[in-house]
């Protein structure tokens, strides 16, 4: 894909909003961007390989620095962009897909949550998200949709900030996937 941005439908929760953009999430103008990172913290593949050849080298001396143990399933870190025109990068650790018997559909959302927790606290205005463990991970896309979009809109709903939240997909599959999960919801949110 080239670095051409395309935004799709977004919604409006409170004060924010939450919008579903097709394109590199390491040329996103945000404030924060998350990384789908792995409980080492120590770089891979995917979008997680792509944001630390981005940001460089400096990140990765920054995580061995600050969290030497890593970071669990589902919590999130926070640490400086590098090279990025992002001032953070927020590290999060989504499930493995195991079926869905392990408790992947709350460590989604706690990933998501802990993430924004962060992004507030360092009062970022402006968050994007990849698609968080539907890569190797192999978290079924349509129900990673689903509950990502769902968890940040909750927690949109409950903290009252006012963020605006990226959903940055980088194929036309997960773009599909994560454009009818955002209608869905906005169908059934008529309280925002």
């Amino acid at each position: 894909m080239s670095g051409k941005t395309v935004i799709s439908m977004k919604i409006q929760v409170y004060n924010s909003t939450i919008q579903l953009v097709q394109g590199d999430i390491t040329k996103q103008s945000v404030d924060a961007i998350v990384n789908a990172a792995n409980s080492a913290l120590a770089g891979g593949g995917g979008v997680d390989g792509a944001i630390h050849d981005a940001a460089g080298p400096l990140i990765m001396e920054e995580t061995a620095q600050k969290y030497p143990e890593g970071c669990p399933t589902g919590e999130a870190v926070i640490t400086a962009a590098g090279d990025l025109t992002a001032k953070f990068i927020i590290h999060t650790v989504g499930p493995v897909w195991g079926g869905g018997v392990r408790g992947e559909a709350d460590l989604l959302k706690n990933a998501y949550s802990n993430s924004l927790k962060l992004a507030v606290e360092h009062h970022c205005e402006s968050v994007a998200f990849p698609a968080i463990s539907t890569g190797v991970y192999g978290y079924p896309i349509d129900l990673a949709a689903k509950q990502s979009l769902r968890s940040v809109a909750d927690f949109l709903r409950e903290h009252e900030s006012s963020l605006r939240v990226s959903f940055v997909l980088f194929d036309n599959g997960s773009f599909g996937a994560y454009s009818n999960a955002l209608e869905e919801l906005s169908k059934m949110s008529t309280d925002w």
